[in-house]
């Protein structure tokens, strides 16, 4: 499916465009969105537009619906895990399933991918356990780096820096003459850093095979997009930089699926970057330090629950006879057990070793530092923390 066959059947002006921080998940707009493309294929209520809809596999279908179910239950396990104080700082998932999980499906092993911080249903899809990402919210130096085999960057706490990198390594398999593509995402915040708008350009120029998802999720911590940005349409950042751009709705998966395959198709054909825009919904909270409550009011929240990602796929897959209430209910509890599995598996690893919070930075250890180390150790022994 085309980028063009989408503009010949979805809106591709000023007519219709999602927005986040509206009641209405369709509005009016003010901005003239030109040539770019609006792409949504199952709607809130999970109706499917018979036109676009695409022909995967009903294991495809169902393995796509268990990442996004895993990933809320491994969301909901560990806001619990941090509410108890065995986990640290976490960074909520809830209502960016389809968003998150979608942009992944079309990536192989030997492409690669960049993440940001609440990519944890991409990462689990791409070969990350959950235990292992427990290390990683729990401060474990040896939780960072990716598991073996598996071509993703460790994700990005500062926000923005991690699009340059993806923009190298695409660079990279055009210097190599490789046919594949590396996939970078980042909020709508991250939109407002030069960095990426560097990352942009460069890729356009030089052709780069990267896919720039900005997942638009309506709040950059507490400042909402419309105070963010003069223009509310983050695609035409895209379109700025001379790259193909498209719209899409967040919370629809098969949306998400076709848009990431056509734009992988490009980047392996060596038709250079694509930027996607998907306009989704952080219905939690920005991280277990914030308080939502402070700056946005529950109607907005309430009008997105209706939109969830999960449960417009669940009526979707029921109308095709894939799924029904009893699978369901055992899709739930078994990803929910897999959860408390990890949980319990994170808990039975010994705890962090003060001792070596001076090993990971340099291969031969200045003098000074070598004091300074000397000095920590000397009080840890006094304290008793090192036997």
């Amino acid at each position: 499916m085309a980028f063009q066959e989408h503009e010949k059947k979805k809106t591709t002006s000023s007519e219709e465009v999602v927005s986040p921080n509206t009641p209405s998940a369709m509005h009016t707009s003010p901005i003239d969105l030109g040539h770019i493309e609006v792409l949504q294929i199952l709607n809130e209520h999970g109706e499917v537009d018979s036109g676009l809809e695409p022909d995967f596999s009903d294991e495809k279908l169902l393995e796509v619906y268990r990442s996004m179910v895993l990933a809320r239950a491994f969301d909901k396990r560990m806001m619990t895990m941090q509410r108890q104080g065995r986990m640290g700082t976490f960074a909520p998932n809830i209502g960016q399933e389809a968003c998150i999980v979608g942009q992944v499906t079309s990536l192989t092993k030997d492409d690669w991918f960049s993440p940001s911080y609440r990519s944890f249903g991409a990462q689990i899809m791409r070969g990350w356990s959950m235990k292992h990402l427990m290390r990683l919210w729990a401060g474990f130096h040896d939780g960072f780096p990716p598991p073996k085999d598996v071509n993703d960057l460790p994700f990005s706490i500062v926000i923005g820096s991690h699009v340059l990198p993806a923009v190298g390594i695409g660079m990279g398999m055009n210097y190599k003459k490789k046919r594949d593509c590396v996939l970078v995402n980042y909020g709508d915040g991250a939109s407002s850093q030069g960095a990426v708008s560097e990352a942009l350009n460069f890729a356009a120029v030089y052709k780069a095979p990267v896919i720039f998802i900005c997942e638009n999720n309506g709040w950059a911590i507490s400042t909402p997009t419309k105070k963010q940005s003069a223009n509310e349409v983050l695609a035409t950042h895209g379109v700025a930089h001379g790259m193909p751009s498209i719209r899409v709705d967040g919370n629809d998966i098969l949306a998400m699926m076709c848009a990431t395959k056509e734009a992988t198709n490009r980047a392996r054909n060596g038709e250079g970057p694509t930027f996607i825009e998907a306009i989704t919904y952080r219905m939690s909270l920005h991280t277990t330090a914030d308080d939502p409550k402070v700056y946005r009011n529950d109607e907005e929240v309430k009008v997105w629950e209706s939109r969830c990602p999960i449960k417009r796929f669940e009526t979707y897959l029921t109308n095709k006879g894939i799924l029904d209430a009893d699978s369901i209910e055992k899709m739930v509890t078994s990803c929910n057990d897999e959860a408390i599995q990890a949980r319990d598996a994170f808990y039975a690893m010994p705890p962090a070793d003060p001792t070596e919070i001076f090993d990971h930075l340099f291969n031969t250890i200045p003098e000074e530092l070598q004091k300074q180390k000397e000095e920590y150790l000397k009080r840890l022994h006094q304290k008793g923390v090192d036997e």
